[in-house]
């Protein structure tokens, strides 16, 4: 059996040609006001800019809101859906919390210094709009199973979405294209490279030259543990992924908090030097244009808006309202570019490493050294840290791949299980071999994912934005009001109703659709219902419209 390096080898010289001019056409990047500024990014930016603007600045008007939705106050037990709303957060945050925030924003900084980080923070909070946008339309047009299982995201509005408009065979061409990128792409950035990197970390941090010989052992425990997970579903991924992305972040940030308690002196210089490097940068070609595309790059690649994902894991949520989704994922750039993103680049600028770090090291050795200054076995917290990061990111990802697999060769027990075995022995595979051209090729594809999800957030925009505005009005005059039952609301961790509830719910429905029903027989006997015969209220001949009896 030919060996890791062999097999590098061989892809390297013939999958590699085949990555890298994908990768030139994906990442094409002209030279506007001599700056290279990648089509890509300029297509994700238009995308957060309109969005914002076309929803009415919801991250700032809707923050109230969201906050008493991820606590589950305005969806009941006995909802559709498969897991609560905090729990589709914590799924989503799983798989855009991690190398991106770490091992990132200090590639930002080696490149346009501190300044990049205030572009990174910039633009994390016009993403907010997209994720919103992508969570909403993911629950709108979710398809739910007689089995109470669902599926939705980018590929099912992209389906069922413009199927609604007239548009039936655009909208499955470009829901299959979604799909076949999505399969492809999250098995390189949510598989393959994050157990490569965990592997490589842990093997190098632990200064063992068994596992640094031998990273196949780490990804064989890290495969293990994904399948004990994995192999239960949606609602066991939501489980575990909802204790392991506070855990992970709370590490971090107290983590980070020693360090700026260490350098607390320093702390004011930090903040005015990011500030004063964003508008007026040094030794970066651009300028303040060349420091802003790092930042905004690198805030895109890190948050994943754009590339459909929260369409997918809150399409699993339980609720009837899909706008509340929208308020849930927008807090997902808030936590991922906003705070955790700030907190590692003020960590990275108070302690100097990145004036002392050249650009040729990687972003996880720069963070690492920022922790060292704090005592020397600080590097080893960075360490759990990065493996949780890494680790959760392999299981909300392949509930994405999961529901691409399954679009595209139909859902059933075959299917998924199949997918989930190829997925979980994946994760020995890139943890043993670096597979640099396979990973190159996914990441492309990966971005490509933004092509057809933004496409359909334009055409849909209209009624992405009724959705959300009618839902935001209906909550403000008192139509919609919070769940009063606490033991019905769905909260932020248990959500399975029970007996008495499902008989109350379904009586409740068989009340409304027994309503609806009388209503149309009425309409059906008598075409001028409510108006009543001989009143001398007579429909426009023109319009058609009952004018208002004063």
């Amino acid at each position: 059996m030919p060996d890791n390096g062999s097999i590098d080898a061989f892809l390297a010289e013939w999958f590699a040609p085949i990555a890298d001019k994908l990768s030139s056409i994906v990442f094409y990047s002209p030279q506007i006001g001599g700056v290279q500024i990648p089509l890509i990014v300029l297509w994700l930016m238009a995308g957060a800019i309109f969005l914002t603007v076309w929803l009415r600045f919801q991250p700032i008007t809707g923050m109230a809101h969201s906050l008493d939705v991820i606590r589950g106050r305005f969806t009941r037990k006995t909802d559709p859906g498969e897991v609560s709303s905090f729990q589709a957060l914590a799924t989503e945050l799983s798989g855009t919390v991690g190398l991106g925030n770490i091992a990132g924003v200090a590639v930002a900084i080696s490149m346009g210094g501190p300044g990049a980080a205030l572009w990174i923070i910039l633009f994390g909070f016009l993403a907010m709009s997209v994720k919103m946008a992508e969570a909403t339309m993911g629950v709108k047009y979710r398809e739910i199973s007689e089995d109470g299982t669902t599926a939705g995201g980018p590929m099912y509005y992209l389906k069922n979405g413009f199927a609604e408009i007239g548009w039936k065979k655009t909208g499955m061409g470009l829901a299959i294209a979604y799909s076949i990128f999505t399969l492809i792409g999250v098995f390189g950035a949510g598989n393959l490279f994050q157990a490569n990197q965990a592997a490589s970390i842990l093997s190098t941090q632990l200064g063992s030259d068994f596992l640094v010989d031998n990273k196949w052992v780490i990804g064989v425990i890290m495969a293990v543990l994904a399948a004990i997970v994995i192999l239960g579903g949606i609602s066991s991924i939501a489980r575990w992924t909802a204790k392991i992305t506070p855990l992970m972040a709370i590490i971090y940030f107290l983590c980070v908090i020693a360090i700026l308690v260490v350098h607390a002196a320093e702390i004011p210089a930090a903040i005015g030097t990011i500030f004063s490097s964003a508008i007026n940068p040094e030794g970066v070609q651009g300028g303040v244009v060349g420091v802003a595309i790092i930042g905004i790059q690198r805030a895109l690649f890190s948050n994943a808006a754009g590339v459909g994902t929260a369409g997918i894991a809150h399409s699993a949520a339980k609720t009837k309202e899909p706008a509340t989704e929208g308020y849930t994922a927008m807090w997902e750039p808030l936590v991922d570019s906003v705070i955790i993103c700030s907190l590692t680049a003020l960590a990275i600028t108070v302690t100097g490493v990145y004036k002392t770090n050249g650009e040729d090291i990687d972003g996880i050795t720069m963070t690492a050294s920022a922790f060292s200054t704090v005592t020397a076995w600080f590097p080893y917290v960075l360490m759990v840290a990065v493996a949780l990061f890494a680790f959760s990111t392999v299981l909300s990802y392949s509930y994405y791949g999961q529901l691409a697999a399954e679009f595209l060769f139909g859902r059933s027990q075959v299917v998924t299980k199949v997918y989930q075995v190829v997925w979980i022995l994946a994760v020995v595979v890139g943890s043993a071999i670096s597979l640099d051209s396979v990973i190159a090729f996914s990441d492309s594809t990966f971005f490509l994912m933004t092509i057809p999800n933004l496409v359909g957030l334009y055409v849909l925009s209209k009624i992405l934005r009724m959705e959300i505005l009618r839902h935001k009005t209906r909550v403000d005059v008192g139509v919609i009001e919070p769940v009063d039952d606490p033991e019905l609301a769905v909260g932020m961790g248990d959500h399975e109703p029970t007996k008495e509830q499902i008989r109350a719910a379904q009586a409740e429905e068989d009340t409304a659709t027994g309503q609806i029903e009388s209503v149309r027989a009425l309409l059906e006997a008598d075409p001028d219902y409510p108006v009543e015969p001989g009143s001398g209220v007579e429909a426009s001949t023109e319009t058609g419209e009952i004018p208002q009896v004063k």
